[in-house]
């Protein structure tokens, strides 16, 4: 008779099997567990109403015709870096 662990001695060893099944349920457990506590109790999110004060419209960006076009071409002699300090 086992007197270290009780339990041994009335039921005796486990099969390979049942080990891996008593721990594959622990896990799948825990994972379950983990999944309904972060279902259940996360912090929902508030999504902040804008209001636009243009009566409604909402305009696209500009295009380039209605910006005035795109910028002079540069000079590729001029660096556009700035100029040294000493």
């Amino acid at each position: 008779m086992n007197l270290t662990n009780p339990l041994l001695a009335i039921v005796g060893p486990l099969p390979q099997w049942m080990n891996f099944l008593i721990m594959g349920t622990a896990i799948f457990l825990a994972a379950f567990g983990s999944f309904l506590w972060f279902v259940l109790f996360r912090k929902k999110r508030r999504r902040r109403k804008r209001h636009h004060r243009n009566g409604g419209e909402i305009k696209p960006n500009p295009t380039l015709a209605e910006s005035g076009g795109l910028p002079p071409v540069r000079d590729e002699k001029k660096s556009s870096a700035p100029p040294p300090t000493t």
